[in-house]
Parts: C-alpha cells; sequence; structure tokens
C-alpha cells in the first residue's frame, strides 16, 4: 500500500516541463557552441536559424563544425539519453525495482556484443553502412533479455525482481568477457571497437539522428502508452490482473520495446551505461511516481544528463575525447551503490 500511497502524491506543476524543456534547449545550444574551437554564440545561431529556414550561410569553418559536426552530434546525444532513460523508466515500473536497467540487465552488454559481432565480420545491409550492426544489436539485445528470464525462471519460479537483477549482473560480466574475446581476436578493428564498447557518438550523422528519432518516436509512444499499467504494476501484479491488466501482454510489450530501443541506441553510440539508472531517479524527485509524468520528465533528464557527460568527454581533456561511457559511468558507479544502500535500508 505504500506504492498507492506514493502515487497520490503529487510534486508536478506545469512549470516542471517548461523548466526542463528550458533546460534541455540550453544544453543544446551550449554544446553546439563549446568544443575544442570556440564558435561565438551568435554565430552558431545564425548559422542553425539561416538552415532551418534555407537561408544563405557564409561560408567558413564555423558553418562546418557546427552543421556537420556538432549540431548531430548533439542531436544524436540528445535522443539517445532520452530513449535511455525512458527505457530505465520503464523497466524500473515493470520489474519494481529500483536497480533495474538496461545496463544492470544485461541488455546494453547484449546489444553491445550483436554490435561487435557484426563490426568485426563487416556485416551490413544492402545500401546502409550500419543497419547490419542495428538489425545484429537489437536481435542481440532482445534474445539475452529472453535468455536472462529463462534462467531467472529457471532459479527461481516467482522470477522475483532480486534474481532478474542478479542474473543480469552475471550476464553482463560474461558478455564482457566475450566482447574482450572477439576485440583480442578482431585484431585490425581493435582501436575502434575499445573505443567503441566504452560509447562515443563521434563521427554520427544526420541520417543516424533521424533513425535515434523515429525509434524514438514509435518505441517511445508505446511506452509512454502504457504508463496507466506500469501505475497499476506499482501495487503489484497480483492487484494489476484483478483491475483488468492483461500482465503477460504488458510485460512483454514494454519488453521487447525496451530491448529494440537500447538495440537502436547502442548500434549507433556504443555502451553508454547507467544513463537509465540514474535518471529516472532524478525526475522522480521531480515530479513524484506516477508514470503518466515520471516517463515524459524523464525522457528530458536523460536527454540533459548526456548532454553535459558528452560535453564533458568532448572538453575536458581537450583535444583528447574521452569515451563518453567513461563519464557516465562514474557517476553512475556512485549513485549505484546510493540506490541501493537506500534501497536495502528501506527494506
Amino acid at each position: 500500500m505504500n506504492e498507492a500511497r506514493a502515487l497520490k502524491r503529487e510534486r508536478f506543476t506545469p512549470l516542471t516541463y517548461a523548466m526542463l524543456a528550458a533546460a534541455l534547449l540550453l544544453s543544446m545550444i551550449l554544446c553546439v557552441c563549446v568544443g575544442s574551437v570556440q564558435i561565438p554564440f551568435s554565430d552558431t545561431v545564425t548559422a542553425v536559424w539561416n538552415a532551418l529556414w534555407g537561408l544563405p550561410i557564409p561560408q567558413n569553418i564555423a558553418k562546418n563544425i557546427i552543421l556537420n559536426v556538432r549540431l548531430p552530434r548533439v542531436l544524436c546525444v540528445a535522443l539517445s539519453g532520452a530513449a535511455l532513460s525512458l527505457c530505465g523508466a520503464a523497466m524500473q515500473g515493470l520489474l519494481r525495482n529500483p536497480l533495474a536497467d538496461g545496463s544492470t540487465m544485461g541488455v546494453s552488454s547484449g546489444a553491445a556484443l550483436g554490435a561487435v559481432i557484426a563490426m568485426a565480420a563487416g556485416f551490413t545491409l544492402p545500401g546502409s553502412g550500419y543497419g547490419g550492426i542495428m538489425v545484429t544489436a537489437m536481435a542481440f539485445a532482445f534474445g539475452s533479455l529472453v535468455m536472462i528470464l529463462s534462467l531467472a525462471y529457471a532459479l527461481d519460479r516467482s522470477l522475483a525482481t532480486s534474481s532478474i537483477i542478479l542474473i543480469g549482473v552475471i550476464f553482463t560480466m560474461f558478455i564482457s568477457s566475450v566482447i574482450s574475446l572477439i576485440i583480442t581476436f578482431a585484431s585490425d578493428h581493435t582501436r575502434s571497437l575499445n573505443f567503441w564498447t566504452l560509447g562515443s557518438f563521434s563521427g554520427v550523422n544526420y541520417d543516424q539522428a533521424g533513425i535515434l528519432c523515429a525509434a524514438l518516436a514509435v518505441c517511445g509512444g508505446v511506452i509512454l502508452r502504457f504508463a496507466p499499467e506500469l501505475n497499476a504494476f506499482a501495487v503489484g501484479e497480483e492487484n494489476a490482473r484483478h483491475i483488468g491488466v492483461n500482465v503477460k501482454k504488458v510485460k512483454m510489450s514494454i519488453l521487447v520495446t525496451v530491448s529494440v530501443l537500447i538495440g537502436v541506441c547502442v548500434s549507433i553510440s556504443g555502451t553508454v551505461s547507467f544513463v537509465g539508472l540514474v535518471m529516472p531517479h532524478i525526475a522522480r524527485m521531480l515530479v513524484g511516481p506516477n508514470h503518466s509524468r515520471l516517463l515524459p520528465a524523464s525522457l528530458f533528464a536523460g536527454a540533459i544528463f548526456l548532454l553535459w557527460a558528452d560535453l564533458t568527454a568532448r572538453t575536458l581533456l581537450s583535444p583528447v575525447e574521452l569515451p563518453i561511457g567513461v563519464v557516465t559511468s562514474l557517476v553512475g558507479a556512485v549513485a549505484f551503490v546510493i540506490i541501493f544502500y537506500r534501497t536495502r535500508k528501506a527494506g
């Protein structure tokens, strides 16, 4: 009943979304302006505005950097952060566990394994340089999720969330070893694969931003559609079943959608850990546990967080670029310990 009472607590005001939207817009503008080459704010706004409306843009280095390098990267970072955070919020609500996330459950690692295999083997789809990686990543993400749930069910017929999380962590360690083995033998791609497995948005383009946008629109729409059902899950699966929720259908729909969305993100940016673990908790602090408000807030929070993480990765040791997964893991590891401690203490 604590969950039911929690859902009734309101922390939401329309101003909250306005502030999140403003923070996201300012973060995107800052990330376009700041980098190894400093570009004045006025030049950035002029270049982007003229490009949107088809107006002439002065041919200079700033135009090339803004429109061909930074803007597609900022779009991909924001969309990936929003998608990963939304997936984390959905999984935490579905499994009723604050530690549930694509990275802690092994879904991200499975997607990374599929992408690494495709990259090492040179697998592509006709007409697309990265379509093969994307399809393989999505297939391995879903296969990993099925395997983790099957193993958890074999060990614990009740499918307790603690069992699922434990199997997910063990599976992640195993997959990491397999990826390291593949990288060892794929000597021609060792450097790029090593960098990619830690997360990187270097070299992304508008096509990939469009794919991320389409995936987030479709899969995100499905997840947002199930917000009332996720609220019902907060008071237990049996109670949700009693009020008419098709528990099996909702579970399968969310898990498949999350797998597809994580697979798309991993195929483009590599493994970016802890975004889906940390940011839903921040969003929950802002708007409360009602998923009708929590899921949209998680979209904003994840995008903002990953934009700042990417900016840190690009500028902290400029001109050397850090893998973005290093930044998110440093923040996420501390947050993971705090969340786990608070969960155990509350229990």
